[in-house]
């Protein structure tokens, strides 16, 4: 999946937390919310603006953000509460990113038929 059509993806599919998405898919989507992000913190700190309109963009973000993490979960064959290890200090954010970079199963699994895309 390309850059493009990831956040095309991300954004359509905002509120999809069942299915499954490839890595491309998050890993892409991840990048562009880190340069939207980074972009916004450099335009905020430049010009003084109210951190609201930070607040907005990321409240913008929350949403597709879940659903390709839950359903990044789900082409490893793993359930979305795995999410939940996040609470755990350290270890479970890296607990995560294994999982995220853990290539998917092999056709289909109990959360569907693997994506189109060509990176899995």
């Amino acid at each position: 999946m390309s850059y493009t059509e990831a956040i095309k993806s991300g954004f359509s599919n905002y509120a999809k937390f069942n299915g499954r998405a490839s890595r491309s898919e998050l890993w892409w989507f991840f990048l562009f919310y880190v340069v939207v992000v980074l972009i916004l913190n450099t335009i905020i700190s430049l010009t003084g603006l109210p951190n609201v309109i930070f607040f907005l963009v990321w409240l913008g973000f929350v949403l597709p953000m879940l659903g390709l993490y839950f359903r990044r979960l789900h082409d490893i064959d793993r359930t979305a509460w795995w999410i939940l290890i996040a609470f755990v200090p350290l270890i479970g954010s890296i607990v995560l990113i294994v999982f995220w970079a853990t290539p998917g199963t092999e056709g289909d699994n109990r959360f569907g038929p693997p994506t189109t895309a060509a990176v899995n």
